[in-house]
């Protein structure tokens, strides 16, 4: 099974150039960047420790921003490396005043340019975060005796039935791993079954990024939604955006001075988003600090990464996206870190278990259809939550967590496991 994974990995590395080449034209590459994959660094590996974390994209690399801001202050690392896949992860670090940590992405995982990257960054450890698995780099890693962790290990039944039906390769893979930190009760049962040693649940990490990045409204633009009735729509999918919109139509006839701000999952996909809304005959304004902001404005379209928890902030009523698709849902913990009330649609099995505790303590609530979802924002509006309570809840859960976690990532590095 190893032989035909290198062999279907090599063909698409072959044919890679192709697809950087569609993807630079559909701006999901960094011009100056995409030579990363293939090992053509752009940064450089310092003289001393370097500790380095892997997320397939924006999401997994800032449920470990309270991590990295930690080990930032660990005179005993020298550098921090974080490696996504996404041209949208690739853009955190600029949220951050960090000193020590740098962003690469991650290359094609052939067993020539894995070992390549290894070679040159000589890490002291290495973790793996959510469902990272890729074959040619943890045998390499395990080559050169490097410590290998998978913090945040989320395994869905789907994924374990895939590779369970491979048993035989799932533990030679699953088996490299030296300490596994499960995000949920599951998926540390899944990860046991595929061959994992060393398997804790301390609980999800996304819990410890409550409030982590900086507010970034300009206090024009802050003024402007003040004014407003404001509720957002974040994460959206393709046909969400739409749905959101007709949403609006119908509530600005009962709730005065309305606004939803929209904020797409993908920002390529602003054009399109746009014209849906043009049909429904509603004034997109599109996030550009210079520019002025109508007053009839009905739609706020954000069309940048890293400002979804400024919108938060002043947003107490929330819909969270890819869940009336069925993608999975979205991460619900930084709009509850801001005290905002949650809506979310039926898919959302990717974050279960932080849906089932949030609504537990009623801070989010599903929603089935368009109907159920302009309805409950309306209930909002009227009735307003004073949710400082469940924010200083969050806090404790997460610090417990944090803390957790750093003691074995501790324990790892050096050697004490």
């Amino acid at each position: 099974m190893f032989f035909i994974y290198r062999l279907l990995i090599n063909i698409i590395f072959i044919l890679s150039p192709l697809i950087v080449i569609v993807r630079l034209f559909k701006k999901k590459e960094n011009f100056f960047r995409f030579k990363e994959k293939y090992c053509f660094f752009s940064k450089k590996r310092k003289e001393g420790n370097l500790i380095w974390f892997h997320g397939a994209s924006l999401g997994e690399l800032k449920s470990i921003i309270p991590l990295v801001q930690k080990l930032e202050d660990d005179t005993r690392i020298k550098q921090i490396l974080l490696t996504s896949n996404t041209l949208s992860s690739s853009m955190i670090l600029k949220n951050f005043n960090f000193k020590k940590t740098i962003h690469q992405f991650f290359p094609i995982d052939t067993d020539m340019l894995s070992k390549k990257f290894l070679s040159y960054w000589k890490p002291k450890a290495i973790f793996f975060i959510d469902s990272e698995i890729w074959p040619n780099m943890i045998k390499n890693i395990k080559k050169h005796q490097i410590p290998l962790g998978l913090i945040n290990g989320r395994i869905s039944k789907k994924t374990f039935k895939k590779w369970n039906t491979f048993k035989t390769f799932s533990k030679e893979i699953f088996k490299n791993f030296d300490i596994c930190l499960s995000s949920n009760e599951k998926s540390k049962k899944f990860l046991k079954e595929l061959g994992c040693k060393n398997v804790n649940y301390y609980g999800n990490l996304k819990f410890s990024q409550i409030q982590n990045e900086k507010i970034s409204l300009k206090s024009n633009t802050k003024k402007f939604f003040l004014k407003k009735s404001v509720w957002c729509a974040s994460s959206t999918h393709k046909t969400e955006e739409k749905i959101c919109g007709i949403v609006h139509k119908t509530l600005k006839k009962k709730i005065k001075n309305l606004l939803t701000i929209i904020i797409p999952r993908h920002t390529d996909r602003i054009e399109s988003i746009k014209k849906d809304l043009y049909k429904l005959k509603l004034n997109v304004h599109t996030d550009e600090p210079k520019s002025k902001i109508n007053d009839d404005t009905d739609i706020y379209l954000v069309n940048t990464y890293g400002k979804t928890k400024s919108f938060f902030s002043i947003s107490k009523n929330v819909f969270l996206g890819g869940s009336l698709i069925n993608h999975g849902g979205q991460n619900p913990l930084e709009a509850a870190g801001y005290g905002c009330n949650i809506l979310y649609g039926p898919n959302v099995q990717n974050f279960k278990e932080i849906y089932d505790f949030l609504d537990e303590i009623k801070i989010s609530k599903k929603i089935k259809n368009i109907k159920q979802l302009k309805q409950s924002l309306e209930r909002m509006f009227l009735i307003k939550k004073n949710s400082i309570k469940n924010q200083k809840k969050l806090e404790r859960v997460g610090n417990k967590i944090l803390t957790l976690t750093l003691k074995k990532i501790d324990s790892l590095i050096y050697n004490d496991i």
